[in-house]
């Protein structure tokens, strides 16, 4: 039997994968949980949507014969994360991660460490500074009970209902940014302090190297607990992985 594969995608990890996938001739479906009103275009077919908690995956394994799962998620979607690593493993189906390395502080940052987005906004009841809030828009009412900042938000798409803060600017753009690009926003917008979540990989890491060349504190969200599994952060390796098996005739 030839591999089928399943993408837990919406990073570009998981769209760098499908082109290569595709380009390799391998079966494959990117699934996107469709919180981005515009994805990326694929290389490969693609479904939107959640599956309904570890039976719904069960039940979609199964239902398409799917032999392989690569979870090309977020690194902050822990739910999607552990479902995949629960069903997987009850329908013996192999799972890896395609995942990025986390960030390191360096020389010359200035971090907080935080262990989720509830003690971020703990660390923000202070007063009133200019920040950049880059912790995506599912999020940002959660950062309500600090009214009394200025607000930057750098959204993928513009946000369904207007933000919880009555200082704030938006600004609707896709990365991968870079680090003059970011530094210049950070002036024109006089930030004080950056809260952003440990995403890890490059795309998104420019606004760390702005926040060190202008010597800004960052609140830095810690990665969430995922069970153990697989991980690689390489699509060559993950490819490899693939192949391993489809030489085996899994």
């Amino acid at each position: 039997m030839g591999v089928n594969l399943l993408i837990l995608g919406g990073t570009t990890e998981a769209t760098a994968l499908g082109a290569a996938v595709a380009a390799a001739g391998i079966a494959g479906t990117v699934s996107f949980a469709g919180r981005v009103a515009r994805p990326k275009r694929q290389a490969l077919p693609q479904r939107v949507g959640g599956f309904g908690g570890v039976e719904g995956l069960r039940d979609y394994l199964a239902a398409h014969d799917v032999t392989h799962v690569v979870d090309a998620t977020h690194p902050f979607a822990a739910q999607m994360s552990s479902n995949a690593v629960a069903a997987c493993a009850a329908e013996s189906v192999p799972l890896i991660a395609l995942t990025r390395a986390p960030w390191i502080e360096q020389a010359g940052d200035d971090w907080t460490h935080v262990p989720d987005i509830a003690s971020a906004v703990a660390a923000l009841d202070r007063p009133a500074a200019r920040i950049m809030l880059a912790v995506g828009r599912m999020h940002l009412d959660e950062f309500a009970p600090n009214p009394q900042h200025f607000y930057l938000l750098r959204l993928v798409d513009p946000p369904s209902s207007p933000p919880p803060f009555s200082d704030h600017y938006v600004l609707v753009s896709r990365g991968p940014f870079t680090s003059d690009d970011d530094r210049a926003l950070m002036q024109e917008h006089a930030i004080d302090l950056v809260v952003s979540k440990n995403a890890g990989g490059i795309g998104a890491y420019a606004k760390i190297e702005a926040a060190r060349a202008l010597h800004l504190p960052v609140i830095m969200i810690d990665r969430p607990a995922i069970p153990e599994r697989a991980e690689s952060y390489s699509v060559t390796e993950v490819m490899a992985w693939l192949s391993h098996d489809a030489d085996r005739g899994v």
